[in-house]
């Protein structure tokens, strides 16, 4: 091999090595093209609004869906159409003034005739109803529900005018004072709290987007009243079929059955009728209450805890005495021979306290007590209501209700 030849063979090998190298740093150190970011689109509902026009209006007083969808352009013949194939899903009758609603326009589209491709009918702030305006589509309506954000609130209120008033002055929807009186409804009376008194809940505040909807559970509470500690903790005690209630720290309901009876022993002689023959009277007169009787002197006690309303004396109902249990019941316990000791107008009372003794004042044949019960202002039969009832927590849930309610227990009492 001569010299020439030899300098050809050395460089054509260091051309091969130099591909080699090049082959290899292109296969193993490209850089990565960057990955696209992701391009979030704006939506009202489900429909984006890169390709929607979306109108917003309200609806006006004497207007109805027809004349709404007339004035975009929607004729008589569609209207009459969409109406028919809507009529067991959605009653246009449900529309009304002051609500919003909206209409859905398609951006870009070929259809020159300005015509909306759905309406949008805003029911609540979470529900939505779609009804979809053209007969290309397999379903002509569709509801549609914003999800709804719970934010836990924990306050601490002492009572010092009202509960109502003292949750206004704190910018707390008066809701929460509603639903806790419901809560309580056996256990405080709030038409007389005192100044002493005061409570400490853990609910959840309800939203949808950022409109408030109001007040939703509350989870935990406690009420000081009267120099009572009441707890309150909801407890679902049957998942399967979502029902719960309010227990205190022992398990039991707050709920109060009232008593059967306002005396312990006795018999019934008469009971609640619109028709019955008052010998008394000599004629047919309505008997709104149920008559127990008992000898002179037997003890009368209350039949759930309340507070004393009326204590008095009339020619026909003798010594009575009349209780407030809470905003829906009340009862009256007549021809009594006297009163028990201490009960006078407000004083507060415990389901089974004697309030007063059986006598024969007033109209009445014989030694009785005349049992009257109230239900919202009206005067009914107690054995025909379905009253609440007084029930404790099986014993098989107690282990895991203690468990569950103990940190619960402990931020209430942590709450300054």
């Amino acid at each position: 091999m001569n010299k020439f030849s030899l300098i050809l063979l050395i460089t054509g090998l260091l051309l091969t090595a130099c591909r080699h190298k090049e082959k290899k740093t292109g296969t193993q150190d490209r850089i990565k093209p960057q990955e696209k970011a992701e391009v979030k689109i704006e939506k009202f509902l489900h429909f984006p609004l890169n390709i929607y026009h979306i109108e917003k209006d309200t609806v006006q007083k004497n207007e109805t869906l027809a004349k709404i969808l007339n004035s975009h352009h929607i004729s008589s013949q569609e209207i009459y159409r969409i109406t028919q194939e809507i009529d067991s899903l959605f009653d246009p009758k449900k529309i009304r003034a002051g609500k919003i609603y909206y209409m859905v326009y398609p951006k870009n589209s070929q259809d020159t005739t300005g015509k909306p491709e759905a309406f949008v009918y805003q029911e609540t702030a979470a529900d939505y109803t779609v009804i979809y305006l053209h007969d290309k589509r397999d379903e002509i309506l569709e509801k549609i529900s914003k999800p709804v954000i719970e934010k836990k609130k924990e306050i601490s209120v002492p009572i010092e005018n009202s509960l109502f008033y003292d949750l206004q002055i704190r910018n707390i929807s008066p809701v929460l004072a509603l639903k806790l009186s419901d809560i309580y409804a056996w256990t405080v009376d709030f038409f007389h709290l005192q100044p002493r008194d005061k409570f400490k809940a853990i609910y959840f505040d309800r939203y949808v987007d950022t409109t408030y909807l109001g007040v939703g559970d509350i989870k935990a509470a406690v009420f000081y009243h009267y120099g009572d500690t009441i707890y309150a903790f909801r407890y679902e005690f049957d998942t399967l079929n979502g029902r719960y209630d309010y227990f205190d720290e022992k398990g039991k309901t707050l709920r109060k059955q009232f008593l059967k009876s306002p005396i312990k022993f006795g018999r019934i002689t008469s009971r609640y009728s619109l028709r019955r023959y008052v010998r008394l009277y000599g004629r047919i007169k309505p008997h709104f209450g149920t008559d127990f009787a008992a000898p002179v002197g037997t003890p009368i006690y209350s039949t759930a805890d309340g507070v004393v309303e009326k204590v008095g004396y009339t020619r026909g109902n003798g010594n009575y005495v009349k209780i407030r249990h809470n905003a829906t019941y009340s009862t009256q316990y007549l021809h009594m021979r006297n009163f028990a000791k201490g009960i006078r107008p407000g004083v507060r009372v415990r389901q089974g306290q004697v309030i007063g003794y059986v006598g024969m004042t007033g109209f009445t044949t014989g030694p009785h007590v005349c049992y009257r019960f109230w239900k919202n202002g009206k005067q009914v039969d107690p054995f025909k209501q379905k009253l609440p009832e007084a029930k404790s927590l099986d014993s098989t849930l107690l282990e895991n209700y203690f468990r569950y309610i103990e940190p619960l227990k402990k931020q209430l009492d942590s709450l300054p």
